[in-house]
């Protein structure tokens, strides 16, 4: 972990891929400016095959999270609950909560608490929930680094940009990402195994290029090639002056 001046950024997603899929631009921004990058998943993506073994797939995709990270230098945790089975209970909170007491995040980025997938809703309260407890002393066996406090959670797009109800959300908080496409789509690539997955699962034929116009419809709205976009958690006890906004001076809040 970096404590140095330049802050610790944590991606705490449900599947490897989603950080790429959600954050990828904003993460890479951090990373180019001096931040310490982690990404955390909640599981291998065990179930994101058609034909390979759940210990197979889970192990291919695990390593294709990592040789994402290592595109920003950063590291990857995997909590290894199993896929599509995330569940909110004491053993899986205790696990967020360890990932958060080794990070020490100052800035989290997690799934938006409604979204079209279960598995993605759990995650987001499991890194709710771990941001504003990890920092306690008695929560956790695992050591306590000094700089532990409450970070900055902000919430990413649900995919497509609409909840559950398919009612558009609204971003508190929209990165211009444009210089950053590049490394967002070649993290994105480093996931080959869910190409075929989606096609047979989804119907989805256009791994990056569902990605690239999902940013190119934000950056859009705020009259940028490619943005991503978020919505900042406030709520009692948790920053709410907006750090990436602040950071990004081409940021449009």
């Amino acid at each position: 972990m970096a404590h140095d001046g330049h802050g610790v950024a944590l991606a705490f997603m449900a599947h490897p891929d989603d950080m790429e899929l959600m954050c990828g631009g904003t993460m890479a921004r951090l990373a180019d400016a001096g931040w310490s990058i982690h990404v955390a998943t909640a599981t291998s993506g065990d179930c994101g095959t058609m034909t390979e073994s759940p210990w197979a797939i889970g192990h291919r995709r695990t390593e294709e999270a990592a040789a994402a990270a290592d595109l920003l230098g950063g590291t990857y945790h995997c909590l290894d609950e199993r896929d599509c089975l995330v569940v909110y209970d004491k053993p899986t909170i205790r696990k967020a909560v360890d990932v958060f007491r080794v990070v020490a995040p100052s800035l989290v980025f997690t799934h938006a608490p409604r979204d079209y997938m279960v598995d993605h809703e759990v995650a987001s309260l499991l890194a709710r929930n771990a941001s504003f407890i990890y920092g306690a002393p008695n929560i956790s066996t695992r050591p306590r680094h000094d700089a532990s406090t409450v970070p900055h959670l902000y919430y990413c797009d649900p995919m497509e940009g609409v909840d559950p109800l398919g009612r558009e959300v609204e971003p508190t908080t929209v990165i211009d990402v444009t210089g950053h496409m590049d490394r967002k789509a070649e993290m994105l690539a480093c996931h080959g195994s869910q190409r075929e997955w989606l096609r047979a699962h989804h119907g989805m034929d256009e791994y990056i290029d569902a990605m690239q116009r999902h940013a190119a419809f934000r950056g859009e709205q705020v009259g940028r090639d490619f943005a991503e976009a978020f919505v900042q958690h406030r709520g009692h006890a948790y920053p709410r002056n907006d750090v990436l906004a602040e950071f990004c001076s081409n940021a449009l809040a």
